[in-house]
């Protein structure tokens, strides 16, 4: 499948929300084919830059192709987004204006043969984002026990059938491809019935397990908002609950200076907020966009902007040298001249 076979979601809203301005520094953390990319690269010129990670080898490889006329304005990388701030420090790519989370399995990666995303494709049951990570789903379905079985598709597939579900499969060993557990879960639930097939929510339970999402995107939150300069924007587009539970919670939490339990009498956590809400509300795709792109009709676009906590301003006030320090990555001139003019107020005090 080609990269122009991907359709990228909600490529104007995100493109708001991340306030993409020409000169401006951004992080793509799930470059996928480089759809939303090449939307901010053309939206930032001149000057926009863009790092893009993805634990996807071949992914990165389609994304570089496509991108050729922004070659000097891009750096690609084969990673995962769990490692945010090693990958940002190691190009000395911080602070940025924007940082995007496109989050699941591209179209590209479900149509692919050989990779074992979809059932719709009879493949072997590999299902990693990265053929250099030790465990697949084969793994997990011949090896693992049938209560951690029905514990894996309850909890990250959300199955009312997870219980039956495992037991078939513990039973139908060994279990080699896609079509195979197909089949046994159809058996196991009494075949097809109702909007999606019998299938879906195993076959996302396993592919989050093998690939330790839920696990990466927590740790990739907290690392965003450290490499976001002042007023730059986090968004994040989920696909399913649990993605967007997590997502919700962090930014709900970072927008707050107290976390503490209810009824504490006073503050003891010491939390300081350090996202402000943009979105209150989910952004979700419109009517025209699901009927262009179906595949897009789940997906829940949040955003938040980084706002300076008060030791940042301390330690700009006591130093002058501050700002000097982010002056070659810092390029956004409106917003310095305006984070000068805050800090400056604070100096005087």
């Amino acid at each position: 499948m080609s990269a122009a076979a991907h359709i990228p979601v909600m490529v104007q809203e995100t493109l708001e929300a991340l306030a993409v301005q020409p000169g401006g520094r951004y992080i793509d953390c799930t470059l996928g084919t480089a759809g939303h990319a090449a939307a901010i690269l053309e939206r930032s010129s001149p000057g926009g830059q863009l790092l893009g990670i993805d634990a996807d080898p071949e992914v990165v490889k389609i994304a570089r192709a496509r991108l050729t006329a922004y070659n000097n304005s891009i750096l690609l990388v084969n990673d995962n987004f769990a490692n945010l701030e090693a990958v940002c420090l190691k190009y000395d790519f911080f602070p940025v204006h924007g940082i995007l989370f496109d989050l699941g399995v591209s179209s590209m990666q479900f149509s692919t043969y050989g990779r074992g995303f979809s059932f719709q494709y009879d493949a072997p049951l590999d299902m990693r984002f990265n053929p250099t990570q030790e465990v697949t789903a084969a793994d997990i379905v011949n090896r693992y026990s049938e209560a951690e079985l029905a514990r894996i598709i309850k909890t990250y597939g959300e199955e009312s059938h997870s219980r039956r579900i495992a037991r078939k499969m513990v039973q139908s060993r060994p279990i080699e491809t896609t079509f195979e557990l197909a089949r046994v879960i159809e058996q196991a639930v009494g075949g097809r019935w109702g909007k999606i097939h019998p299938a879906t929510r195993t076959f996302q339970a396993l592919r989050i397990v093998v690939n330790h999402e839920l696990e990466n995107l927590e740790a990739a939150l907290k690392q965003a908002v450290h490499m976001l300069g002042f007023e730059g924007r986090l968004v994040v587009i989920s696909y399913h609950s649990l993605e967007d539970r997590i997502v919700k919670r962090f930014m709900q939490q970072e927008s707050k200076d107290c976390i503490c339990p209810p009824g504490l009498p006073r503050c003891v956590c010491g939390h300081k907020a350090s996202l402000r809400l943009i979105n209150k509300k989910v952004i979700t795709p419109s009517p025209e966009e699901i009927k262009i792109n179906p595949r897009g009709r789940s997906a829940k676009l949040r955003v938040a902007e980084r706002i300076t906590m008060s030791e940042e301003l301390d330690k700009a006030a006591e130093d002058p040298g501050f700002l000097g320090q982010f002056h070659g990555a810092w390029r956004r001139p409106v917003l310095l001249r305006k984070l000068r003019t805050v800090l400056s107020s604070f100096a005087i005090k």
